[in-house]
C-alpha cells in the first residue's frame, strides 16, 4: 500500500507554468511506475505522462513538448513540469502508481492521490 499526495496546483494565465509534485508517504516510490492523469469536468480521466522505474517517459500527444515528467527517488517524489499552459489544460491532476510499465488507461493503476486543481485562464 502506498499513499500519494499531490501539490502545486493553482490558477495561472495561459502561457504560464506550474510544477506539480506527488510525494509518497511511508513507502518508497522507487519500485513503482508513476503517472499523471487529469480529469476535466464532464470528461473521463485521461493519461498525461508516465515514467518508468528506470526513468523512461511517455506523454500524451496533447502535452508533448510542453510537459515534462521526472522523478527523484531520494525524495520519494514525482514531478510534472507544465509549461506553455493552455485553457484546455484545466483539470484536476492526479498522480498514480503501478508495479508494471506505463499504461495509458487509469484502470491499470492501483494507487492514486487525491488530486490537485489546475486552472488556466485565457
Amino acid at each position: 500500500q502506498v499513499q500519494l499526495v499531490e501539490s502545486g496546483g493553482g490558477l495561472v494565465q495561459a502561457g504560464g507554468s506550474l510544477r506539480l509534485s506527488c510525494a509518497a508517504s511511508e513507502r518508497s516510490l522507487s519500485t513503482y511506475t508513476l503517472a499523471w492523469f487529469r480529469q476535466a469536468p464532464g470528461k473521463e480521466r485521461e493519461f498525461v505522462a508516465g515514467i518508468t522505474r528506470t526513468g523512461g517517459s511517455s506523454y500524451a500527444d496533447s502535452v508533448k513538448g510542453r510537459f515534462t515528467i521526472s522523478r527523484d527517488n531520494a525524495k520519494n517524489t514525482v514531478y510534472l513540469q507544465m509549461n506553455s499552459l493552455k485553457p484546455e489544460d484545466t483539470a484536476v491532476y492526479y498522480c498514480a502508481a503501478d508495479y508494471l510499465y506505463v499504461r495509458t488507461s487509469p484502470k491499470f493503476y492501483d494507487y492514486w492521490g487525491q488530486g490537485t486543481q489546475v486552472t488556466v485562464s485565457s
